[in-house]
């Protein structure tokens, strides 16, 4: 059987573009929060706004690591950065709105942990 390309005049979703629809969400979602160290940052922050600090003493990130993850984070809208500019000067981390709707997909994947790994 042979396939003819979606017509270019119109924006219809092709068959194969509804069935995987649900998939693109969850590859588009991994693709945001994916990389270990993304993963490790937002679950960590799920117990409140912490220091850069107190992030690389609780990750076991570098400090590079940790810069890097934590601009791609803000960035993306899933973290907060609170600068506090009198000695001694601090940056304090939060998880956003985006952020801490991710919660409950950690708690679920904790559940999962439990019973297969």
């Amino acid at each position: 059987m042979v396939t003819k390309p979606p017509s270019e005049e119109t924006d219809e979703p092709t068959e194969v573009e509804r069935r995987n629809a649900d998939v693109c969400n969850v590859v588009g979602s991994i693709e945001m929060i994916g990389s270990k160290w993304k993963l490790i940052v937002l679950n960590d922050l799920r117990e409140g706004e912490k220091r850069f600090n107190e992030l690389k003493r609780s990750t076991g990130a570098s400090s590079y690591t940790l810069s890097r993850v934590l601009g791609d984070l803000e960035e993306a809208g899933f973290i907060e950065n609170r600068k506090e500019f009198e000695a001694p000067v601090a940056s304090y981390y939060t998880l956003s709105e985006k952020g801490d709707a991710l919660c409950p997909v950690f708690e679920s994947l904790d559940a999962w942990g439990d019973d297969w790994l």
